[in-house]
């Protein structure tokens, strides 16, 4: 059993039952949007943990108590803000409470007095409110720019002692419309990692400027005394032209890292610089010329720059954190960059070679657990959608092995819970999720995956949550946009889902312009297109597919979708009778909850090729 102090957010909606008699739909969405769109990125910003969703609540536990408070107040003047258009009785309000306590951590979850006096103090909040016990007061003291009122003495429910409840008192951020020049400001050590630009001869080096921004944003969250923007937020300005002012106003930072890389053969040149965007001045610059094998030495100078800089302490287990690297050997590691690169596109090809580029990888470091989830999530894409004789208990050993290699891996926990998934243990597969998403809740493919299973059993609301989070974590994620669409359909919400398919579309295209021999988005733009109701366009972009891939059973699946939804009957039966011989178990319960199917199940030829297939 873990103890361990902590500070605990509890976060509950004003009135929620009552929102959900007048507008069930309407409530539900605006509250995911809430937390998809604000509370959860300012958790990950204020380097929180979210613990786990309660209903119309949620849980957050901080090792910072600063980083707790100001996480806080950041939700309500959010949310304040958000409800400045929406009539006085539909708006959406949060309590929330505040406690440094004890807890016990079993399974990611934290239990203890200390989560019980955050409930409480939550419930005694005002709406839009927080409530923070004496504790919380007294460690923030004068670090943030905030007031605390004195509420006595409480007595609160089930809870044996009274304690001490203070209100935060914080006003109302300015418009950043006024025409203020400064820029507002959430921490004085709060900082974002733009993508480096990729300064090499080849353009597919691309891979490894982004996996070198992505491992620094990494190594500066693992230290408490910073605030750091996450992936998702940091990327929606590559290949932007924003001036410094603007993003830092945009993302409420103090300080911006930007920087380039030179990748060629055995060299490497890595130029970084600090800015503090309050002024515009440089802080620091650096430029480092050393073999590639100097990267991780590389990537924990440019943090130890940034520590030294905004003068932090850190504590004997962030610097073990900050020096240990997922593995020393740089060629693994651009293996495993590769590998993870093409994994993501999710064509056979693709698949096959990623998972080629992970087997490299550990074969130069058998101890690099990244690698070895890798190849169990390229093994569980190959087993449920190309029918690969991949033993599902092989696939489970090779997750096994990354977990203990690395017990505090997101991607390996979320590569279990997606074989276990695909291996029909669902019970065993949401607790690895959930798992997954408390270590990292920006974690690509935990979101991505838990979207699948969500949508597979037709739980439409919760699946758009996830694939809104995955589509908005990696900006080429063409599919989630798509699936979106197709769950916003099957809950009658047409409008919403022809925003999200137009999305997918851009998405698609732009994907298969700078991937010209990858079928994968050729078909997913066709299928958006076919959503907007785009015949023409439809038509042409699955032909397409076809064309480059015609044996790829998801290229062949999307034919049928695509013809379904135009309303060719003929084609889309065609498609399905050719279909079907070579489609595992898994695509096969796809088709039960796939809303692109719908204009095709009355009729008599697809009944009787879903009923043989019942046969056998």
């Amino acid at each position: 059993m873990e103890r361990r102090l902590t500070a605990i957010l509890a976060a509950d909606v004003v009135g929620y039952s009552r929102l959900m008699g007048i507008d069930e739909a309407g409530t539900l969405k605006a509250v995911n949007r809430h937390r998809v769109e604000l509370i959860e990125p300012a958790i990950a910003r204020h380097r929180g943990r979210l613990v786990k969703l309660l209903g119309d609540g949620l849980l957050a536990e901080f090792s910072s108590v600063v980083n707790a408070v100001a996480c806080a107040v950041d939700i309500q003047r959010g949310i304040t803000l958000n409800n400045e258009q929406v009539p006085e009785d539909r708006r959406i309000r949060f309590r929330i409470g505040v406690n440094l306590g004890d807890v016990i951590v079993e399974n990611g979850d934290i239990f203890g007095d200390g989560v019980n006096v955050a409930a409480r103090l939550e419930a005694v909040a005002e709406p839009g409110g927080i409530a923070v016990s004496s504790s919380v007061r007294d460690h923030v003291g004068g670090r943030l720019d905030l007031g605390f009122d004195d509420r006595g003495r409480q007595t609160l429910k089930n809870i044996q002692q009274q304690v001490h409840v203070y209100a935060v008192r914080f006003d109302r951020p300015s418009d950043a419309s006024n025409g203020a020049s400064e820029t507002p400001v959430n921490d004085d050590r709060s900082i974002v990692v733009l993508p480096f630009t990729n300064m090499s001869d080849d353009p597919d080096q691309e891979y490894f400027s982004d996996g070198l921004t992505e491992d620094i944003i990494t190594d500066l969250s693992k230290i408490s005394g910073l605030l750091v923007t996450p992936r998702n937020t940091t990327f929606a300005y590559k290949g932007r032209s924003v001036k410094i002012g603007q993003i830092a106003r945009e993302l409420c930072v103090r300080y911006v890292l930007q920087g380039s890389v030179r990748k060629s053969g055995t060299r490497v040149r890595i130029s970084a610089q600090m800015i503090d965007a309050s002024n515009e001045d440089h802080l620091w610059a650096d430029r480092y010329d050393r073999d590639l094998t100097d990267i991780f030495a590389i990537q924990d100078e440019i943090a130890h720059a940034i520590v030294g800089q905004l003068k932090i302490k850190m504590r004997p287990e962030e610097v073990r954190a900050l020096e240990s690297d997922p593995t020393t050997n740089v060629e693994a590691y651009t293996y495993y960059l590769r590998g993870r690169k093409f994994a993501r596109s999710m064509t056979m090809s693709y698949l096959i070679m990623a998972r080629r580029m992970f087997y490299k990888a550990i074969e130069l470091d058998p101890n690099y657990a990244r690698a070895y989830a890798g190849i169990a999530d390229c093994d569980s894409a190959l087993y449920i959608w190309y029918a690969a004789e991949l033993p599902i208990g092989e696939i489970l050993e090779m997750t096994a092995r990354a977990i203990a290699l690395d017990p505090d891996l997101a991607e390996a926990h979320a590569a279990r819970a997606i074989a276990l998934h695909h291996g029909d243990r669902d019970a065993e597969a949401d607790d690895y999720f959930a798992r997954a998403l408390a270590l990292d809740p920006n974690l690509f493919e935990a979101n991505f995956h838990f979207a699948h299973r969500l949508f597979k059993r037709g739980q439409f609301n919760e699946a758009i949550i996830y694939f809104e989070r995955s589509a908005a974590l990696y900006a080429d994620d063409y599919v989630s946009p798509v699936l979106v669409a197709a769950a916003c359909r099957s809950l009658g919400r047409t409008e919403e889902g022809r925003k999200w398919a137009a999305e997918g579309a851009a998405r698609a295209e732009r994907a298969a312009e700078q991937n010209p021999g990858n079928s994968a988005p050729v078909h997913r733009a066709a299928l958006a297109y076919a959503q907007i109701g785009d015949n023409r366009r439809a038509v042409s972009w699955i032909n397409r597919a076809l064309a480059m891939d015609p044996h790829d059973v998801i290229t062949r699946y999307n034919a049928v979708c695509v013809h379904a939804l135009l309303g060719d009957t003929d084609r889309a039966v065609e498609h399905m009778e050719q279909l079907l011989p070579n489609s595992s178990s898994y695509q096969i319960g796809w088709f039960e909850n796939d809303s692109d199917l719908d204009n095709i199940r009355s009729d008599p030829r697809f009944i009787r090729l879903m009923e043989a297939i019942a046969q056998q």
